[in-house]
């Protein structure tokens, strides 16, 4: 037999071998590239979600952080918000033990003036003797004497009641002294306390925060005590007034008009400084 048919299947044979296995090739190389591309794909999976909880953990870390300050900024206003409240008592306090100092002078003063030298009898002194005895003669004949109409209230009944109503707006019972000081003024229109118990009704409603209210009665202390020690603090105080309403133009003409009248005093000082805190605010 011939080699060369032998020598022809076998190059057939190998060809078709080496066309089988470049055919095969593809289809394993196919299947490695998926096995690997899967493998990369839970791999970067698995780093996304440790990447999500480390910024998660993150996250929550900073938000811990964040409320904690929130919280100690919390307490430090609370705290500043008390200790500015107790400043503010203690200075209307001291103000207020300053007035009524400042009254009981006054009225030590005038009592002083009103009280005659020894020896003498003044008109009223007299009238009482005169009241006295009539009142004794009438009692001895068994008939009773009431008192005229109209009789004026003793200076002391009057002081009382002035000390009575600034005590309420000294302890801070505000509502309880506006109705107090307004009593006042109503039973002693014609009072020496009565500009100081004006001025102080109006205080009353300014620290209650009745603003308008407030306005109008400041307005009266200027109007109908024009000589009243009263009336540069009742300015000052109408010029806050106009600024806790918003009325801007009013409260610089007010505060302005302290700042020249009262050149020099502590109302003029503190007309200035609210003066400059409205410029800052830019009212």
């Amino acid at each position: 037999m011939s080699s060369a048919p032998i020598k022809r299947g076998i190059r057939y044979g190998l060809l078709a071998c080496a066309v089988f296995t470049v055919a095969s090739a593809p289809a394993w190389a196919d299947r490695r590239t998926d096995e690997r591309l899967q493998a990369l794909e839970d791999r970067m999976e698995r780093v996304d979600r440790l990447m999500e909880n480390n910024a998660l953990l993150d996250l929550v870390t900073r938000m811990d952080a964040m409320q904690q300050e929130l919280r100690e900024l919390r307490g430090q206003n609370e705290q500043l918000a008390h200790e500015l409240e107790t400043l503010k008592s203690r200075q209307r306090e001291l103000y207020l033990n300053l007035d009524r100092r400042i009254q009981d002078v006054e009225t030590a003063g005038a009592a002083a003036a009103a009280t005659p030298p020894a020896g003498q009898t003044t008109a009223a002194d007299a009238s009482t003797g005169a009241a006295a005895a009539t009142t004794g003669a009438a009692a001895s004949s068994g008939n009773t004497v009431t008192a005229p109409a109209g009789t004026a209230v003793a200076p002391n009944a009057e002081r009382d009641a002035y000390k009575q109503a600034f005590d309420l707006l000294r302890e801070g019972q505000y509502a309880q002294a506006i109705t107090a000081f307004q009593g006042f003024l109503k039973a002693h229109p014609n009072s020496g306390y009565a500009a100081n118990a004006q001025y102080w009704l109006g205080e009353a409603n300014y620290v209650s925060k009745q603003y308008q209210t407030a306005a109008a009665e400041f307005h009266k202390v200027l109007e109908n005590y024009p000589e009243s020690n009263k009336v540069p603090d009742a300015m000052l105080k109408l010029g806050y007034t106009y600024y806790e309403l918003s009325e801007w133009t009013q409260a610089r003409e007010t505060l302005t008009q302290v700042k020249t009248k009262h050149a020099g005093t502590s109302v003029a000082r503190l007309a200035e400084q609210r003066l400059a805190r409205m410029q800052r605010e830019g009212h």
